[in-house]
């Protein structure tokens, strides 16, 4: 059982990239051909099949847009996958997401003016949900920590955010 809620990106967010990302390419979208596209609007991965795109995504910008935080420097934007169209999001889960054994994750903490307030590297291990939980609760005891990016380490990916309980 998960102690931080693991936030895919928001529906709003997600009808805005689905016609122009975040470094202005219109959307793009595609078949699965084998699957397994890590997609961050219902943090699942994708089945063959699925209609689904790659855009520029921007998570610090978007929620720097909504609480009038100004990251500066810190803004980046990268890679995410999405469906091509509405999917309904995430399903309740107990397990944090894409937290695969042996994986590399980086946990970037930001303060409540979108700058980098720390990180911290974790190698998922069998019991992941614990791992997470002990990585976010050692974050948020940083009270100037308001949100944690969780990241791949090998390209950089935002895999999902978690907000200050």
């Amino acid at each position: 059982m998960t102690s931080y809620t693991a936030r895919a990106v928001e529906p709003a967010a997600l009808a805005a990239l689905r016609v122009t990302d975040d470094a202005g390419r219109p959307c793009v979208p595609f078949t699965a051909t084998e699957g397994g596209e890590p997609l961050r609007c219902c943090l699942r991965p994708a089945e063959p099949g699925e209609r689904i795109a790659l855009v520029s995504y921007a998570p610090l910008r978007r929620w720097a847009a909504d609480t009038g935080a100004e990251p500066g420097a810190y803004d980046e934007q990268g890679p995410v996958f999405v469906h091509a169209e509405e999917c309904g999001g995430p399903a309740a889960s107990e397990e944090y997401p894409f937290a695969r054994p042996g994986v590399l994750r980086t946990l970037r903490r930001y303060d409540a003016h979108g700058r980098i307030a720390g990180g911290r590297l974790l190698e998922i291990p069998e019991t992941a949900g614990e791992a997470f939980d002990e990585a976010l609760t050692e974050a948020f005891a940083d009270p100037t920590v308001a949100l944690v990016h969780v990241r791949a380490v090998e390209y950089g990916c935002f895999q999902f955010e978690v907000r200050r309980p």
